[in-house]
């Protein structure tokens, strides 16, 4: 029986062969173990050698299966390692990247203008306090200029920013002139929203502070941008405005071809000569800091433009709820005019 079944183990390939091989040995019904239930209906003297001739046989067949065991096991082992391998020296799988936003990419573009031409870029709080937002702006509480205003407030009394422009008066109650800087950030007001008004959207702003800063400085500086936008050829105009904190103030618009073929005058923006009552706000908050009055007689400009309205152009987004959309449906309507 020990010279059948050794054979049959060792031909066993899988485990499950060798069960099958094991079952017909040392099973319960297993030929081994039958042959030990005979051992009752033997002689006495012959039941004793009979049963260790049994006994032998089982034990040298089960340590076949065992060693017959291990060596199957470590061998699909072996296999499943060698196929679950990973080769380092391969190259990486490619991983689809995802582009900057296009909002963020015009940030880049006016950004990279500005720092050309010598501007230092800053960010400031998006939750402001009423003074920095308005009054040192030379917006009181009573000025019309609120009601186009009108944003979110906190329960402690703070208000979410209307405008980037509260850092012009951080920035200079910190730093003495001369000083030119750019504020990017998002801002908010509380109106209705449509395909070209959302209720939080994002501002670029410009300050320039020194002596003998003129208008014709800021009409270059605008002019500088237009051409960094829209090439070498591009037109700005320039229209009389209102606007509290700078004075006299004004509108700006470049002359572009849109891509419907028509050719036309594009607002981007406000901007004007910093109003002497800003100054004055900035040098009181020094004042009240221990620290020296140093704007009031300087001069300067401040301009703002949105960048929602560029991306737009420049990208053919037809509506800005675009750009913070998280309904698929919404981004699914202009994905076509994006590809």
């Amino acid at each position: 029986m020990q010279h059948e079944a050794i054979p049959e183990i060792q031909a066993a390939t899988t485990l499950e062969a060798l069960q099958t091989v094991k079952t017909k040995y040392v099973g319960k019904s297993g030929l081994v173990t039958r042959e030990l239930g005979t051992l009752g209906k033997l002689p006495p003297e012959e039941r004793k050698a009979r049963g260790a001739e049994i006994n032998a046989v089982r034990q040298a067949i089960q340590d076949a299966l065992d060693t017959r065991e291990a060596t199957l096991r470590r061998e699909a082992l072996d296999a499943q390692l060698a196929s679950e391998a990973i080769d380092v020296t391969l190259p990486g799988l490619p991983l689809p990247s995802g582009g900057l936003h296009p909002i963020n990419r015009v940030y880049d573009d006016l950004t990279g203008i500005y720092e050309r031409l010598g501007y230092t870029v800053v960010e400031g709080p998006e939750v402001e306090d009423e003074h920095h937002n308005f009054e040192a702006l030379n917006v009181p509480w009573y000025h019309p200029a609120r009601d186009l205003q009108d944003t979110f407030w906190l329960e402690d009394g703070r208000l979410l920013r209307t405008h980037t422009s509260p850092m012009q008066i951080r920035y200079m109650t910190e730093h003495e002139p001369d000083l030119k800087i750019v504020v990017r950030g998002k801002v908010y007001r509380y109106e209705a929203t449509d395909a070209t008004h959302e209720s939080m959207f994002h501002q670029l702003e410009g300050l320039v502070v020194g002596d003998h800063i003129s208008m014709a400085d800021l009409k270059g500086t605008i002019a500088e941008m237009a051409r960094g936008l829209y090439g070498p050829g591009a037109k700005v105009r320039f229209q009389p405005s209102y606007y509290p904190f700078v004075e006299p103030g004004a509108d700006f618009a470049v002359y572009w071809d849109n891509p419907r073929g028509e050719s036309k005058w594009l607002e981007l923006g406000g901007c004007g000569m910093v109003h002497p009552s800003v100054f004055k706000a900035v040098d009181d908050l020094r004042e009240a800091q221990g620290k020296t009055r140093v704007y009031e007689g300087k001069t300067g400009f401040a301009f703002g433009l949105g960048p929602e309205r560029i991306a737009m152009l420049k990208y053919k987004i037809p509506d800005i709820r675009y750009f913070y959309a998280n309904d698929p449906r919404v981004i699914g309507q202009f994905r076509g005019e994006l590809e």
